[in-house]
């Protein structure tokens, strides 16, 4: 379902709340009495579409918000609207980005939002563009943590070569990034010489590796979008993930120790992969742990370099953590 942007404004980039706000809004004087302020009300109705809010002015600035059903149910009509208006309320500026407002709104429960410059009211966020916006921001991150730019237009709308644009970009980055895995490969040459059955489990320790870190990085991202956790709650993080990761590291490693067992490698072949997918699930989960919440500190989106890039950082250095525990196992040099 598609919404329109009621005050798109170049001036603002495409996730400021300028974008999303709405103008179409009533605004009464405080000093009216519920009398005439029910008549001017109904004077500045422009059609049967009548809205849940009205919002109150004092002196050229935004004072509170009352609601209708209250403004039309009051039976004292002498007294001012200013003594029924509810105050103070959640409110934004047309260039707060679309995220920190929606952190903002999943800790309230909010169906409007008005939008303020300077204490003047130049907009607002009804139900209907709160959702579009919830929804703009969940697709995001979505499409960020894909490694993929996100998409202007819906996906049925967007050309291939829009496509081929957004996503080439950071497949060519995590091909670089991804290509020195071959020169740690190069580097324990001898390794895979000596016991060429360490090659048969690359793919799984590294798979394991990459699939344990996006789940954790998937996990926090959303919880540092919703403002769940900060930088500030990375010791509590560790501890978490760390405690989680240690149960699964024990069941990963019976896994790989009855893989090898079952293809009939050795017992030293067995120890290494089960060591090693002990190491890796434990080093994936201090890895995405931290760097989703470091990248927010230097004002970095972690949505766009959190999984892929995480999962290609841990294919590298899970395999030096392969190797390694493989030269002290089998003594190599």
């Amino acid at each position: 379902m598609s919404y329109p942007i009621h005050n798109a404004n170049p001036a603002f980039n495409d996730s400021a709340i300028a974008q999303y706000m709405n103008t179409d809004f009533i605004v009464l004087d405080a000093a009216l009495c519920v009398a005439l302020a029910r008549e001017q009300f109904f004077d500045k109705l422009k059609n049967d579409d009548i809205p849940a809010h009205i919002f109150i002015d004092d002196n050229g600035r935004l004072a509170g918000m009352l609601s209708v059903r209250r403004l039309l149910q009051e039976a004292d009509t002498l007294q001012p609207v200013k003594s029924l208006m509810t105050s103070p309320f959640l409110q934004v500026s047309p260039d707060d980005e679309r995220a920190d407002v929606a952190a903002r709104l999943a800790h309230s429960e909010a169906d409007i939002v008005p939008v303020v410059t300077n204490g003047q009211l130049v907009g607002c966020l009804t139900e209907r563009e709160i959702a579009h916006l919830l929804e703009d921001d969940v697709t995001e991150d979505a499409q960020r943590q894909g490694a993929t730019l996100p998409l202007e237009k819906p996906y049925l709308e967007t050309s291939p070569v829009s496509l081929w644009k957004k996503r080439a970009v950071w497949l060519l980055l995590l091909f670089v990034a991804e290509a020195y895995t071959s020169t740690v490969l190069q580097h324990f040459e001898e390794a895979l010489e000596a016991a060429i059955a360490l090659a048969f489990f690359i793919p799984l320790l590294i798979g394991t590796g990459g699939n344990s870190g996006t789940q954790i990085t998937s996990t926090l991202v959303r919880a540092m979008a919703l403002g769940e956790v900060g930088l500030k709650d990375v010791g509590r993080v560790l501890k978490k993930e760390m405690t989680t990761s240690l149960m699964i590291a024990v069941t990963m490693g019976l896994a790989g120790c009855f893989r090898a067992w079952m293809m009939g490698i050795g017992v030293e072949i067995t120890v290494i992969v089960s060591l090693t997918l002990v190491c890796i699930t434990l080093w994936s989960a201090i890895v995405s742990s931290v760097i989703p919440m470091v990248l927010k500190r230097c004002g970095i989106d972690p949505a766009v370099v959190s999984a892929p890039f995480i999962a290609t950082l841990i294919d590298g250095t899970g395999l030096i953590i392969y190797f390694k525990i493989a030269q002290y196992t089998l003594g190599l040099e």
